[in-house]
């Protein structure tokens, strides 16, 4: 583990303007990650824990607070300097895989590449989609993939750009028991080898037991940080 911080969260507080009234979806919420720290968000639907994954990500701007990603304050960056942020050095793995149906599998994996611009090198992701079993499935479109060949496709892609932290939304809530496991050593697997920070947003307890940190959200404040 390196004492390196990629991710620092300040005070950050989300209110969300509804018919009803002000709806306080995080609180206060404040924690940071060193490089290769791997990190689980739990809690109850309605916690907080997709909306915090997704701000600390760049994808939306906090009421209040600070997010501090690889050492850019992202409430000082233009959309696009955010998007740049993230394509440089942030990789997603979504509990519905987000593929684009009309790509085949090593397409699907090259966008990230692309959306760089200059030249793009495929062996790269051919050797990670053998890597995660796919070596015979790169010109099949995601129609023709099962749910955990989707799943890894999607995990390909989120390593193909060296992500220096991971971002994973239930990464196994729509894969079965026997897919979901063979996805976390995967998931894990790659960490190890690339020394990736890993933020994992789950329902799956005995999944979060497996990363050096729990925090705990309810009602969008943190109740417990545990350390293993």
């Amino acid at each position: 583990m390196s004492d390196q911080c990629i991710l620092k969260v300040e005070h950050l507080t989300q209110i969300y303007h509804t018919t009803a009234g002000p709806l306080t979806v995080l609180h206060e919420v404040s924690f940071a990650l060193q490089a290769g720290d791997t990190c689980a968000i739990v809690g109850p639907s309605g916690s907080g824990k997709t909306t915090l994954l997704g701000l600390c990500a760049g994808l939306d701007q906090p009421g209040s607070g600070k997010v501090t990603l690889v050492g850019r304050e992202l409430g000082c960056l233009t959309e696009d300097q955010r998007a740049l942020v993230r394509n440089e050095s942030v990789g997603f793995v979504f509990q519905n895989f987000q593929l684009i149906p009309t790509l085949t599998a090593l397409e699907n994996v090259l966008v990230p590449l692309e959306l760089r611009g200059g030249r793009v090198d495929e062996r790269e992701a051919v050797d990670l989609l053998t890597r995660v079993g796919l070596g015979d499935r790169l010109e099949h479109y995601p129609p023709q993939l099962s749910g955990g060949e989707q799943q890894r496709v999607a995990l390909a892609r989120a390593f193909i750009n060296r992500p220096r932290i991971l971002f994973c939304d239930e990464p196994t809530g729509n894969l079965d028991g026997d897919t979901a496991q063979a996805m976390v050593e995967l998931i894990f697997g790659l960490n190890r080898e690339r020394g990736t920070t890993l933020v994992l947003v789950t329902h799956d307890l005995e999944l979060a037991r497996r990363t050096q940190r729990i925090i705990r959200l309810r009602n969008g404040a943190v109740i417990s940080d545990e350390r293993a």
